[in-house]
């Protein structure tokens, strides 16, 4: 196995890409998608988003679903096609790289290891949430759920997913495969299960608010609003991050030129389906009203699945929020795939220490970047917790704003990337060109709009600083320190930022190459 630098040395000759030591063909097409749809984490998102949204667009969420469908559905096309010609774990960071340029390139990589290390520690908050929850509801002792607000007790309980979370993620991808179809299978059964009851209840006449079903609630043009209608997008848009992960195992999957690209569609329109379902099943049967189960009710909108699981699955409502609890812990586990790789790649070719480019000589995994990441989520959430709990879901908040950044830029980058090729067919055409810019467009015109309303103090949890919203000083924080540590990075190992390890643009003989 070549070292890093000789690693980067044959990239340097070559103009392209090299090898980093993973475990090649590992990862079938259906894994790949259980580990997508994992990350994604349906069942601790939509618990999640579905009241907000409702509270947004009323019965229109099913619209929303829709229209925030599109534009992920269009980037991945153009994740597909840049995976196709250059299929490297780094993704964003190694895409933007070869389109724009080393230090848009490394701005792309910070985009996402910020947005996914920063949610990791989210995702074992919520965990910590639901094992008390569940416990409550078997023991049907109630205050055993205030357990969870104690932040000694709740840190250390965090603290002990995120070992076990990294121990998997540590070992090789088959084991992170065995244990993803076993606890993504279930939440999926169980929300299944749980949508067709509510439907089954509604037509019995048992719903809390039974709403007759509507075709306008597909209607996005129905929307009151356009201030509603961003805001639910937005909402929409989050629902539906993490598909990504696929394609940063593009070098452990079997046919690495096309199955991440299959997976990260078949994972996106899997997820869109089991969203409309859930959405459309519960808005039948407990209304968009504020009654006490009703979805526009703010005292159950943080965790809507919770509250309507007694009156919709009875005996049975435990086995939901353990589907959650599944949910967050699973997507724990899968989400260090993405942050782990593209650390891995940045330290291959020289953007980061070399030491982030070690890969594990027993698991082939990249072991080094792996427990950094671990150790970085659990240290913020650890002080955060502790210092201000509204800190800490603000910077979640904030990280929408990274989510639209790298997507975006990667969308955009596949645009430029194929510029020569345009107009070579209908495809190349509709899937370098079309698809991608327009997936883009609407990615920065939401990064912009989030940005520009999160400077208003009451947005978020409502805190600020200085007048200005706590989310955006803390989205803008996050950027900015990507800025200093790219510009520290060039003056430590310059050779990545004058194009030596990874070059600006592909080969003649690759660029002009038909598929």
């Amino acid at each position: 196995m070549m070292s890093a630098p000789e690693s980067q040395a044959v990239a340097a000759e070559t103009g392209g890409l090299s090898k980093k030591g993973l475990s090649a063909g590992t990862v079938g097409l259906i894994g790949a998608v259980v580990i997508g749809i994992s990350c994604i984490a349906p069942a601790y998102t939509l618990t999640a988003a579905l009241g907000p949204t409702v509270s947004a667009v009323g019965v229109q969420v099913p619209a929303i679903i829709l229209v925030g469908f599109i534009p992920m559905l269009l980037v991945a096309f153009g994740y597909r096609e840049l995976n196709r010609r250059m299929p490297d774990s780094g993704t964003s960071f190694t895409w933007a790289t070869r389109a724009f340029g080393p230090w848009i390139g490394w701005m792309a990589g910070w985009g996402l290891v910020a947005a996914t290390i920063l949610v990791l520690s989210n995702l074992a908050g919520i965990a910590v949430d639901f094992l008390f929850l569940l416990i409550a509801q078997v023991t049907q002792n109630p205050s055993i759920a205030d357990i969870a607000a104690q932040p000694g007790v709740n840190v250390l309980v965090c603290l002990a997913f995120m070992a076990a979370a990294t121990f998997v993620s540590y070992r090789d991808m088959q084991t992170t495969q065995k244990l993803q179809y076993v606890l993504v299978g279930f939440q999926v059964v169980v929300l299944v299960v749980f949508a067709v009851a509510a439907i089954i209840e509604t037509i019995n006449g048992n719903g809390f608010d039974a709403t007759p079903f509507d075709w306008s609630w597909f209607d996005p043009f129905a929307v009151s609003s356009f201030s509603s209608f961003a805001a639910g997008l937005s909402l929409s848009i989050f629902i539906f991050w993490g598909w990504d992960v696929t394609l940063t195992m593009n070098e452990e999957t079997k046919d690495p030129d096309k199955t991440p690209g299959r997976a990260a569609t078949i994972t996106v329109l899997v997820i869109v389906a089991l969203y409309l379902l859930l959405a459309v099943s519960l808005i039948m049967f407990a209304g968009v009203g504020t009654g006490e189960f009703g979805l526009g009710n703010p005292d159950i909108q943080d965790n809507v699945f919770f509250h309507l699981s007694g009156p919709v699955l009875g005996p049975l409502a435990a086995l939901v929020s353990l589907a959650v609890l599944t949910s967050s812990a699973s997507s724990l586990q899968s989400t260090f795939v993405s942050p782990a790789r593209t650390l891995l790649a940045m330290g291959h070719y020289g953007a980061l220490p070399e030491r982030f480019a070690k890969v594990s000589p027993r698991f082939f995994t990249p072991g080094f970047a792996t427990i950094v990441a671990s150790v970085v989520a659990s240290v913020f959430y650890a002080v955060m917790r502790f210092v201000s709990e509204n800190v800490l879901w603000d910077t979640i908040t904030a990280l929408g704003m990274m989510i639209c950044f790298y997507y975006g830029l990667t969308a955009f980058a596949c645009v430029w990337y194929f510029r020569k090729q345009w107009f070579d067919s209908v495809r190349a055409f509709v899937f370098t060109f079309l698809f991608p810019l327009v997936g883009g467009a609407i990615l920065a015109v939401l990064f912009v709009t989030t940005l520009v309303d999160s400077m208003d103090p009451d947005y978020g949890s409502g805190s600020q600083i200085f007048g200005l919203g706590l989310v955006f000083v803390l989205g803008v924080t996050v950027i900015l320190l990507g800025v200093v540590i790219m510009i520290w990075q060039a003056v430590k190992r310059p050779d990545f930022f004058r194009g030596r390890t990874l070059s600006l643009d592909a080969p003649e003989s690759l660029r002009r190459r038909r598929r």
